[in-house]
């Protein structure tokens, strides 16, 4: 056998990343729907309070399904599928997959390999979405932080998932979650819609319900997570050595359901609690600690005090 026979016989490397024309349609039409529509819809929700006052049942449904959905992303998505933190029971992932999907974020599956090909290239050429790589200045900083909070979604490099994800899609549970997405989404807007019209008795009530409950929470659970992508890469506290610019913002612990210990977790992915001491606030990590509690969660993989000790900054000099 000859060296080209050789050559031409020997199968090519997994693409880590995949482009063409209609994947970036699909992205397109993702951008109008979950991240514009929001906008919209939230900007409806301030007009129709002129037809329908904001109540009580309407701040119930936008911090209740805010609550919800944002628990399902960080700890279903981001310390469950992604990282692995801790093991649970397949209806407890199902649950955590399905509540995450209903954020509007992306399918499961495909959203655990865009963050670990984040992790993979944080901050670094491949990143989807550092806000460290449009230049230097001002105006690199602007255009950075404008890229990493909304823009990278309309069009990007869109992660293998067999490459980045192939322990969940060998999951068929989590492959038919994944699969219903748009079902998901639907859901998440149509119980609110349902439980303002029921509690109101009336057309306005079930529409009030749909734009706080539905729109106007997407839209600021969206601006959050989004928030941990832009601007903790470029401001916040770093105690802890990571080859990126992660940084930590706990100042905004309790709006980020523990996620702005951004630093924290570059630091320890492993890790299912980000705050790392008890009393760095962390609600993801409690609820995980509730379900181990009550035998629904194991395995929590949180570091050493010699390992972070180990990772700590120093200072200059020392």
């Amino acid at each position: 056998m000859t060296a080209a026979t050789d050559l031409a016989e020997r199968p090519e490397p997994r693409r880590k990343t995949i482009s063409s024309p209609y994947i970036h349609k699909l992205q397109r039409r993702h951008f109008l729907l979950f991240d514009i529509a929001p906008i919209l819809g939230t900007l409806a929700a301030v007009a129709f309070l002129g037809v329908h006052p904001l109540g009580w049942t309407e701040l119930g449904l936008l911090v209740g399904f805010w609550l919800l959905t944002g628990l399902g992303v960080t700890v279903g998505y981001h310390r469950l599928f992604t990282h692995r933190t801790f093991r649970t029971t397949p209806a407890v992932q199902a649950v955590l997959a399905v509540l995450g999907s209903m954020a509007g974020q992306g399918a499961v599956i495909s959203w655990v390999a865009l963050h670990r090909r984040h992790h993979e290239f944080s901050d670094r050429e491949g990143d989807p979405h550092s806000p460290n790589l449009s230049g230097g200045g001002l105006v690199g900083a602007l255009r950075g932080l404008a890229h990493s909070h909304f823009l990278w979604m309309r069009r990007h490099e869109y992660p293998n998932v067999v490459h980045y994800a192939p322990d969940l899609i060998r999951n068929r549970a989590l492959v038919k979650v994944a699969r219903g997405y748009y079902w998901w989404v639907a859901l998440g807007l149509a119980v609110p819609a349902l439980v303002g019209g029921l509690v109101d008795l009336s057309w306005q009530g079930a529409v009030s319900g749909l734009l706080w409950g539905g729109f106007v929470r997407i839209f600021v659970l969206e601006h959050i997570v989004w928030a941990i992508n832009s601007f903790l890469h470029m401001f916040g506290t770093r105690p802890y050595e990571s080859r990126e610019n992660s940084r930590n913002g706990g100042i905004f612990a309790l709006l980020t359901l523990g996620e702005s210990w951004h630093n924290n977790h570059h630091a320890f992915p492993e890790s299912p609690s980000f705050g790392l001491d008890w009393y760095r606030l962390d609600p993801g990590f409690w609820l995980i600690k509730a379900l181990e509690a009550i035998g629904l969660a194991w395995d929590l993989k949180t570091p050493s005090d010699e390992r972070r000790e180990s990772r700590r900054v120093r200072p200059a000099g020392a």
